[in-house]
């Protein structure tokens, strides 16, 4: 991501307000799993929780990269660990539970084997807690 001027407060730093809509935007990989086309599928992603803790202020004038793995993978639904970073520094970690969702019936729904083997390779470890490269 490339903070934009209009994403800094009077405090000179990225409001707190832009880290959501950032990690909106890196989690469509995820959301492709559930949604692979929008304007066919009956299956999508519900968010029922999100919290984000900030570590550090993230400032204008640098690229922010923010990465996005699996923390946990239930019947139903799944967390998403996120985390930004800036200049090597860990400037926020976020977490979403979301729920698979059926639009037509507007109902959660079971994740599918297919869906869960593909959430199991982005599983949260160790090595995503260091800096990425």
């Amino acid at each position: 991501m490339r903070p934009r001027f209009c994403e800094t407060d009077a405090l000179g730093h990225i409001n707190n307000t832009v880290l959501p809509v950032w990690f909106l935007e890196a989690r469509e990989p995820v959301i492709a799993i559930f949604t692979p086309d929008p304007t066919l599928s009956k299956n999508g992603l519900a968010m029922v929780h999100m919290d984000i803790t900030f570590k550090a202020e993230s400032m204008f004038g640098s690229p922010v990269t923010v990465t996005t793995t699996i923390g946990k993978i239930g019947n139903r639904s799944l967390e998403v660990v996120q985390r930004a970073w800036q200049n090597g520094a860990l400037t926020a970690v976020g977490k979403a539970t979301l729920v698979s969702f059926d639009t037509v019936a507007r109902q959660s729904q079971p994740i599918s084997d297919i869906q869960r083997e593909q959430l199991q390779q982005h599983l949260d470890g160790p090595d995503a807690e260091q800096p990425p490269t």
